[in-house]
């Protein structure tokens, strides 16, 4: 990631709470197949722990289709090795997106367009980056497998029906449980996906809000997003707020 200074968030727990806010990432894996391509990505929910420890890292949790040809080309690195948990070598990178992105144009910069017109159109948006070692979960029948998977399907779950939906119970509906279904139609389920772990060795994140503008552009880009309206607008145009008074703050 293209990491400017002025972009760049360095604070951990505030990466880790991007994560559990935007929890939808995109795995992305490089690994020699003969029948797959190297470079794999997959869209999907993750459920993210974090240790209470100061000497053990953050982990991810995910799980995929079993069919998925990412998950094939991993299965395929087994080579008839006995049931278990399979590593893989090298790093896998997961990316998470921030939930308002947007063009900017040059006519929001109210200080710089009247006076030098040396302005050009941008993109506003948020993003973080985690790296780290992929264990695969691949086979439900297997104790480790068996246990990492229901848990995994459990608190996801919980994760997105509490969470997002806001299914809390009491005055708002109960959320769904995995055992409100069949317990054979569980197992089913189970035998079909792959779970995925990922201990995190290194997360990098970017805002770029606008904060690099002039105070007066930037104060042209919050009116212009509040203009627009809409639930993107209006977030956009608070995050330009927020992060132009962060830079503000630091230069003091």
């Amino acid at each position: 990631m293209f990491l400017p200074n002025i972009h760049a968030e360095r604070d951990t727990e505030a990466l880790l709470q991007f994560i559990k806010e935007n929890p939808f990432g995109i795995l992305i894996t490089g690994i020699n197949s003969a029948s797959h391509d190297f470079l794999q990505c997959t869209h999907v929910p993750f459920v993210l722990d974090v240790p209470e420890g100061e000497n053990e890292n953050p982990q991810l949790r995910a799980h995929i289709a079993k069919q998925n040809p990412q998950a094939k080309a991993m299965i395929e690195k087994l080579d008839g090795q006995p049931p278990g948990i399979l590593s893989l070598d090298q790093d896998v990178l997961v990316v998470f997106n921030g939930r308002h992105d947007h063009y900017v144009t040059p006519k929001y910069y109210t200080e710089t367009k009247p006076d030098t017109a040396k302005v050009v159109p941008t993109w506003n948006y948020s993003a973080v980056q985690v790296y780290g070692k992929l264990s695969l979960y691949y086979d439900s029948r297997t104790p480790e497998a068996g246990s990492f998977l229901a848990k995994q399907m459990h608190d996801l779950s919980e994760q997105c029906e509490r969470g997002i939906m806001g299914f809390t119970g009491g005055e708002r509906p109960p959320p769904w449980k995995v055992a409100d279904a069949p317990e054979k139609y569980i197992e089913l389920m189970k035998r079909n996906i792959v779970g995925i772990k990922i201990e995190i060795s290194k997360v990098e994140g970017k805002v770029k809000m606008s904060q690099e503008m002039r105070p007066g552009d930037r104060e042209g880009v919050v009116r212009g997003f509040a203009k627009l309206g809409g639930e993107t607008g209006e977030a956009i145009s608070a995050l330009v707020k927020e992060r132009g008074e962060l830079k503000d703050r630091k230069k003091e």
